[in-house]
């Protein structure tokens, strides 16, 4: 009852960690230069939120199979098999949830004025230390949402998952799939106690999500106005 609880929970944790690391350095780029492809490589990156999660989980299929170039690569030289994996589970929650995190921050840094960045190096401080100390405190509440959302989206992810992770129970079983193989199999007594967990709690991190954007949009309305009084 509770493996693919486990499983789906530290699939989702590590899928948004990494696409938060990834997320963010993105967004910083997209949001700050102009470069040669940049819309190109925003589809592409958008893509995911479209395209339904089967096309997505054939396509890492035909680059992680075992005898495709990156799975075979990856098992000849380092042992590692990707394909009905755990491994899969991450690579096919982490494609879904990029899109959602990379959103959410780069809307973030789209809105962060540019002033303060300006006024920062003037005064002789190095672009590392202003992504540090400026725009990441700034940009804290589109970080937040993004990885909620993406931490939503991960916990929730099936398609792709069914495709290259498999529904092995004990290995790469999650939530999703094994609601999918209770239903398949009559069991709607366990069904309907997954789906009642996976609601409530995707319930209770959206409804934590807007409750602190509200606070945090309320202190700093309170803050504005003390400023200017």
């Amino acid at each position: 009852m509770f493996a693919p609880v486990i499983l789906s929970l530290k699939v989702a944790i590590t899928a948004t960690f990494i696409s938060l690391i990834i997320g963010t350095i993105l967004s910083y780029f997209l949001a700050n230069y102009d470069f040669f492809g940049k819309s190109v490589l925003e589809t592409l990156l958008t893509l995911p939120l479209v395209l339904p999660p089967t096309v997505l989980g054939y396509v890492l299929l035909t680059f992680f199979g075992r005898r495709r170039f990156l799975g075979e690569f990856l098992a000849e030289q380092f042992g590692i098999q990707v394909v009905f994996t755990p491994l899969a589970a991450v690579l096919a929650a982490t494609i879904v949830s990029l899109p959602l995190v990379i959103q959410s921050i780069k809307s973030t840094f789209s809105s962060i004025d540019p002033i303060y960045k300006k006024a920062a190096s003037t005064l002789g401080t190095g672009r590392l230390k202003i992504f540090f100390t400026i725009t990441l405190p700034m940009a804290w509440p589109g970080i937040v949402s993004g990885i909620v959302m993406g931490f939503a989206r991960s916990l929730g992810e099936f398609g792709a998952t069914l495709m290259i992770a498999g529904n092995i129970p004990g290995l790469t079983q999650t939530i999703p799939t094994a609601i999918y193989s209770a239903v398949e199999t009559g069991d709607l007594e366990r069904a309907n106690q997954l789906v009642m967990m996976m609601t409530i709690f995707s319930f209770l991190l959206i409804w934590f999500l807007n409750g602190w954007l509200k606070k945090k949009h309320y202190l700093g309305r309170r803050q504005n106005d003390n400023a200017s009084s």
